[in-house]
Order: structure tokens, then C-alpha cells, then sequence
């Protein structure tokens, strides 16, 4: 065997090692990561949770697949091809009594990428409020959604909203973000799609069946 033959073993046996100690130590990170990860994710869900539904005291993750099929089927006739209905919670005070529904939506319009939000809906349709999770819009401009947006949505009790970009004259009209129409259709649209499938999905659902739909508590 000569000299760069073995040269050339040395230096793949030496790569090898490098790379299965990086291997090592980035799945060692990983596990030492992973639950505190997780842990500021779910505190961040939950806080989430009471924004829009102060006064309920657990959330619990229910299963709708099978209910949802029609919906999906339909959503892009409806003008909600480019949403998604992450997870469905239903909102219950201290006694057990159920007061509505979390719905996680992303919205993937956005300007720089997806928007993803809850809306907390009474039993009555009334919209509590949304709590943004997820948003990378332009600072200055989509980045508004925040101030702007949000406290727009609160306490209103509307099948639809509509943005305008003059001034907001009916319960059900937003006033756009200037600059960030891009990010404000996005945000109303999935605040829309949210609506639209708890009255569709959601609503009549008697409360035997919303019961049988139960995944799990998503207060843990």
C-alpha cells in the first residue's frame, strides 16, 4: 500500500470520527433541549389560551377529523384554500361547563410566510379576541398586526369581516394595516375560516358527541 493511499485512508477514517462525534453531540443537545422546548412551547399555548378565553379554566384538545371532512372538501370554494385548522380546543370554566372553543389557525398568505393565530369563540359566536403565535411579517408594516389588527377582532359577534382601507364604518369591517395588505387579508381570512368552521363544524355539534371527540386535556 503507498504512502497516498494511505494517506487518503487517514483522512476518511479521521473525517469519519469527526463526523460521528458531531453526530454525538448534536443528538446529545438535542435531548438535553428537547423538554425545555417543549415546556416553552406548551406555556406559550397555554397563555395563548387564556388570552382568548380568560374565564375558562381548562382547554381540552378535541379530535374532529371525521366532522371536518365536508369542510375540508368545500374550503377552497369557500376562499379558504390557503388555511389550516391546526387544533380545536374546547374552553370550559371551573365547574365544567363548556363556554366555547380554541381554534389554531395558520394562514399561509402571510406576506413573508405563514401567520398562524387562536381565536377564542363562545358558544354563541361571539369572537373573544385572537393571540398571534407565529407571524415574520415586515417590521414596521405586517409586523403591526399586533397593535393594529388584533384589538379590532374583540367582543365581535359577525359571520364575516371584511378590511377596508378608508375607515371602518360597520361592526364587521377592519381597518387594513396601511402598508401591509398583504398581512392584513391574510389575518382576516383566517379569522374568517375560523368562524366559518365553528359554524359548520363546530356549532351543532351536540355536546354528547363533543364529549365523545375528546383527545385529551390540553391543560396539563
Amino acid at each position: 500500500m503507498n504512502d497516498y493511499i494511505k494517506g487518503m485512508l487517514k483522512d476518511t477514517f479521521i473525517l469519519f470520527i469527526i463526523t460521528l462525534a458531531a453526530g454525538l453531540i448534536l443528538g446529545v443537545v438535542y435531548q438535553v433541549t428537547k423538554e425545555p422546548i417543549a415546556a416553552q412551547k406548551e406555556k406559550v399555548r397555554q397563555e395563548a389560551c387564556k388570552e382568548v378565553f380568560s374565564e375558562a379554566e381548562t382547554f381540552e384538545t378535541v379530535q374532529t377529523a371525521q366532522a371536518e371532512d365536508g369542510w375540508v372538501l368545500q374550503k377552497g370554494e369557500l376562499g379558504f384554500e390557503a388555511v389550516d385548522i391546526d387544533e380545536v380546543m374546547k374552553a370550559s370554566d371551573a365547574e365544567h361547563n363548556m363556554l366555547g372553543y380554541v381554534i389554531t389557525v395558520t394562514d399561509h398568505e402571510g406576506y413573508s410566510g405563514d401567520i398562524q393565530f387562536m381565536l377564542g369563540i363562545r358558544s354563541d359566536g361571539t369572537l373573544n379576541g385572537i393571540s398571534i403565535l407565529s407571524i415574520s411579517e415586515t417590521a414596521g408594516l405586517g409586523m403591526r398586526a399586533e397593535e393594529v389588527l388584533k384589538p379590532q377582532f374583540e367582543g365581535k359577534k359577525v359571520e364575516v369581516f371584511e378590511y377596508t382601507k378608508t375607515e371602518a364604518r360597520g361592526e364587521n369591517q377592519i381597518d387594513a394595516i396601511s402598508g401591509a395588505t398583504i398581512t392584513t387579508n391574510a389575518v382576516t381570512n383566517g379569522v374568517n375560516a375560523g368562524l366559518n368552521y365553528f359554524r359548520t363544524v363546530l356549532k351543532d355539534i351536540p355536546v354528547k358527541d363533543r364529549n365523545s371527540m375528546e383527545g385529551g386535556s390540553g391543560n396539563e
